[in-house]
């Protein structure tokens, strides 16, 4: 049987079938709050144009979730993907945080998602967000600490 997962260039349509499904298992769509899930269309268009960097971990990530999927993610019963997909999580969590970070920077850059939180749908620069002035004196201690570094000597070379 052929490797569904290309290594150089685009996901196959098995692959992205996979994350579709990941991606759906991460970021559900919810009538309470009226967002689309990270499966949208529109989202998951957006997470196949930025996976550019980290691309081969993501093909290597949908490889290991078919293979302890025994197959096809998407062809298991919808709890049989959310135990398989838990597997995956607890065995190799450095390529499902690749996943997971992939699936939220794209959702969180839709306009109907940042709505339902009540963010302005733009981005921050260059009008920015307003930020609620904090507590400075929680920093009174890291102050009185004291430095805790050296300067380097940049007189000298290093070797």
């Amino acid at each position: 049987m052929a490797d569904q997962h290309d290594d150089h260039g685009e996901l196959s349509p098995d692959a992205q079938r996979t994350l579709r499904c990941v991606v759906r298992h991460m970021i559900p769509a919810s009538s309470v709050y009226g967002v689309p899930g990270a499966d949208d269309p529109v989202i998951f268009a957006d997470i196949l144009r930025s996976i550019d960097r980290d691309r081969a971990a993501l093909q290597e990530a949908l490889r290991i979730v078919d293979a302890i999927a025994g197959g096809p993610l998407a062809d298991l019963p919808e709890e049989m993907q959310a135990s398989r997909l838990l597997e995956f999580r607890a065995a190799r969590p450095e390529l499902a945080g690749v996943v997971e970070s992939a699936a939220a920077c794209c959702y969180y850059r839709d306009d109907r998602v940042m709505a339902s939180i009540g963010m302005p749908a733009r981005p921050p620069f260059p009008i920015g967000y307003e930020v609620t002035p904090g507590d400075w004196s929680l920093l009174d201690p890291v102050r009185a600490r004291g430095r805790i570094y050296r300067d380097a000597d940049l007189t000298e070379e290093s070797s």
